[in-house]
Order: structure tokens, then sequence, then C-alpha cells
């Protein structure tokens, strides 16, 4: 299944450049101008990862990306005209997982994308993934909540496991039974 990129950027001409590499690489891509939109897709598209600009319209990008803090682990790489210092160390302290500016190498781009998603797999492939303040680890059947351990019976747990794997998938009764 392709991994889902949503790219936020209030320039057309970037959202364009940055789909045509992304799909290039076989990645299914949505792209949206402004950050309200943004928060909006990544509820209802669930995507992979998120690359986001700061300079936004309606809802900036540092928002954006504070916002989806609160209750997601969803990757963000911040691209920005921003380039100094003290605005990537904000960046990354909001939460951002990587920091390009432009102008950006769009090759450049792609490869962190991929490095991102690859770190990703290899931790969902252990078991642990955690969702905010949520941590699941089905290696060891253990749920956690704000650092709590939650009491859960083992057929709870795997069907966590199988709605946490379909992300966004309707799955039938019969599927989960």
């Amino acid at each position: 299944m392709k991994k889902k990129v949503l790219v936020v950027d209030d320039e057309q001409d970037i959202l364009d450049l940055v789909r045509y590499h992304l799909e290039r690489e076989g990645y299914q891509v949505v792209g949206c101008r402004d950050g309200k939109a943004a928060l909006d897709l990544v509820s209802r598209e669930q995507p992979d990862l998120v690359i986001l600009d700061l300079l936004m319209p309606r809802v900036d990008g540092l928002e954006v990306c504070r916002r989806l803090r609160q209750d997601s682990a969803i990757p963000i790489v911040m691209l920005t005209a921003k380039a100094e210092e003290t605005d990537k160390v904000v960046g990354l302290e909001l939460g951002a997982d990587d920091y390009v500016t432009k102008p950006f190498s769009p090759r450049e781009l792609v490869a962190r994308v991929k490095a991102i998603l690859r770190r990703g797999a290899a931790t969902s492939e252990e078991g642990v993934l955690s969702l905010g303040t949520l941590t699941m680890d089905f290696a060891r059947y253990q749920v956690r909540l704000g650092g709590k351990g939650v009491s859960l019976t083992a057929k709870e747990i795997e069907l966590l496991k199988a709605l946490v794997q379909a992300r966004g998938r309707v799955l039938s009764r019969d599927f989960l039974l």
C-alpha cells in the first residue's frame, strides 16, 4: 500500500514540485495551501507524514505542528524559507522530525521523507506504536496512556492492533471476528 504524504504550502509551485517528486517515488500525495485545511485533512486523510510550511494563511505552520503533537506522533518535516537557527530550534522543539529550508533540493527532501518513514516502519515492526500520550506495545500486550498502564484483555489488544494497522480503512465485522 502506498504511503500517503500531506504537503502543506501556500505556494502552488512548491506544492506541484514536491508532489511531482514524491509521486515519482511511489507516494500518494495530498496537498493544501493553509494551516486550517491541513488540520482538517490530517484527521480525514490520515497521512503517514506531513511536509509543512511555516508561513501560511489562517493557521501558521508552528501552530499546526503544535496541534498535531497534542494527540499524534505523525512525522512532520518543516519545509520553509525561515532559515535562522532559532527558527529551526523552535520548529524541532515543537515536535518536527526534520527541518528543510528553501530553496531546497527535491531529491534531498524525498530522501529525508524516505528515511523518516523507514524509521517509523522499523518502530512499528518491533511492535511499539505511540500516538501522543498513548503507547501500545503489541509484542508485550501492554498499553499505556499518559505513562499509566491501561488494563485490557488480550482480545481487546488484538482488536486495537487491527484497528491501528487499518488506519482509516473500514474493517468488516467478519474480518474483526
